[in-house]
This record gives structure tokens, C-alpha cells and sequence, in this order.
């Protein structure tokens, strides 16, 4: 097994993907980096949150994060964790995706890639072990994306703003406010946003809300304290939101695979 490694001591593997795992304590962050192999990044405990000049995706347990190469990252946990990830060849094979996403984890998959860090570096391309990471690679483009992509905007002063509020998120800020921090028309602030960000700024909010509280759902925080700090009139209020976005109440997207395959349609 590989553990406590980086890609860097294996980039140069000849193997079109690699697998590494990593154990963290609470706090570790991972400095801003980037490799020229893609990564499909699991995490089998704990939250992570990965971070690029144009968003932030925040994964829950039993979820993975694909990062493409050449994209400068950080990676912060959220409490400790147990990191799994795979690293590919960009032309490994066709259709991988070109864009970061969390992705929901099968059970296949998790057992794939709970083994794949078991196997040698150079392992057998032609025995088990070339099928076990042969499989790993037909799979990765089948995983469903989640919608767990906050996107942020590179105009600097929106930006700027965008940060202050992840910060301390609340549902009850006003497009009037942010048009006046920014001293900006309604029209022309509604109009830059959408086009920084694909998103109306209620629907931004909604999302930075639910990144907030996922880090302190997923270490057991009661929803109803989560809910009423982040400013929701009730848990319920709170729930209806996060069961919209992702398909299912805490309670349940929380429980052991619930969520994996993604929202429910």
C-alpha cells in the first residue's frame, strides 16, 4: 500500500493511472498545487473542500472530487480524514471530464478504489490488478455529478463580496444589499452576476448556505442548530432547501451511501 505519498514521487509511474491514499488530521491543509495527471479524490470519512480560482466544491463522506491537470488546487479537510485518490493519464481513455465535479461513489467503485491502493505501482497489467484500475477508468466517466460546485466570480470586487459572505452566510441578505456594497444598479449587478457566475444570486446564496452546513451536519451538529445559525426560520425551512439541492433530508443523505448515485430526479 502507498500512504503518506504525494503524485509527485509517482508522476512518472508507466501506468496510466496510479493509485495513492493519505490520512490527515483535523486542520491539515493541502498548499495550492497542481499535477499534470487528472484525480479523482475520495474521501471514505470527513468533508474536504477543494478549492480553484473559479470555485469551490465541498465533498461529503463517501463522495469523490474529479480535478482535470493542470489546475492549481488546494484541498483543505474539514476534521480528520482518510483520503483515497487515483491518478490518470490525460488520454487514459476517451470522455473523462474536463471540468472539476463531486461525483456520487458507487459501491463498485469505493471497493475499486479501497483496493486499488493495496496493489504494486507497476502492477500487473495483464493479471487482476491491470483489471482492477482497467475497470477504475471505464468507471470514472460514468459517476454522477453532484450538485456541490459553488462557482466564483473573477470580477474582483464581486468576488471580494462573494468571500465575505461564504464567511458568514445568511439567506436573508438582499440583492439592494449587494447592489449597494457594490454601488451598482439592480440591472447591472443581476446582469454581471449571471454572467460570472451562471447563477442568480439567490440561487448562489442558497448554494453557499448548503456549503456551510455541510461540514457541520456531516460531525453530527443537530440540524435545528445548523439551520438557526445560518439564519433559516426553521429546521423544516432548512430541510425543504437541502432535500431540493440534494435530493434527500440530512438525516438520510448523511447515512452510510445515501446520496452516492446522486439527487433523486
Amino acid at each position: 500500500m502507498v500512504l503518506q505519498a504525494t503524485i509527485f514521487d509517482y508522476e512518472a509511474t508507466p501506468r496510466a493511472i496510479v493509485a495513492l491514499g493519505n490520512d490527515h488530521p483535523a486542520h491539515y491543509v493541502i498548499l495550492p498545487h497542481r499535477h499534470r495527471r487528472s484525480q479523482l479524490l475520495y474521501g471514505s470519512n470527513g468533508v474536504l473542500m477543494a478549492r480553484t480560482e473559479q470555485g469551490r466544491w465541498v465533498v461529503p463522506p463517501e463522495r469523490a472530487v474529479w480535478i482535470p491537470g493542470g489546475i492549481i488546487h488546494d484541498v483543505q479537510p474539514i476534521g480528520a480524514v482518510s483520503m483515497r485518490s487515483v491518478y490518470v493519464e490525460p488520454d487514459a481513455v476517451p470522455g473523462l471530464p474536463t471540468e472539476c465535479r463531486v461525483v456520487g461513489v458507487s459501491p463498485l467503485m469505493r471497493s475499486l478504489l479501497m483496493e486499488a491502493v493495496n496493489l504494486p505501482l507497476e502492477y500487473d497489467l495483464d493479471g487482476r490488478d491491470g483489471l482492477v484500475m482497467a475497470l477504475i477508468l471505464q468507471e470514472i466517466a460514468r459517476m454522477p455529478v453532484l450538485p456541490l460546485n459553488l462557482p466564483l466570480p473573477g470580477h474582483a470586487a464581486l468576488a471580494a463580496r462573494c468571500r465575505r459572505f461564504l464567511e458568514g452566510p445568511t439567506p436573508h441578505d438582499t440583492i439592494d444589499d449587494w447592489c449597494g456594497a457594490l454601488g451598482m444598479s439592480r440591472r447591472a449587478f443581476t446582469r454581471l452576476f449571471r454572467q460570472e457566475t451562471g447563477l442568480s444570486l439567490s440561487a448562489w446564496r442558497q448554494q453557499a448556505c448548503l456549503f456551510a452546513a455541510l461540514p457541520r451536519l456531516a460531525a453530527g451538529e443537530a440540524v435545528t442548530t445548523v439551520a438557526l445559525d445560518l439564519g433559516y426560520d426553521s429546521a423544516a425551512a432548512f430541510t425543504t432547501m437541502f432535500k431540493r439541492l440534494l435530493g434527500a433530508p440530512p438525516s438520510r443523505y448523511f447515512a452510510a451511501g445515501a446520496g452516492a448515485s446522486g439527487p433523486s430526479p
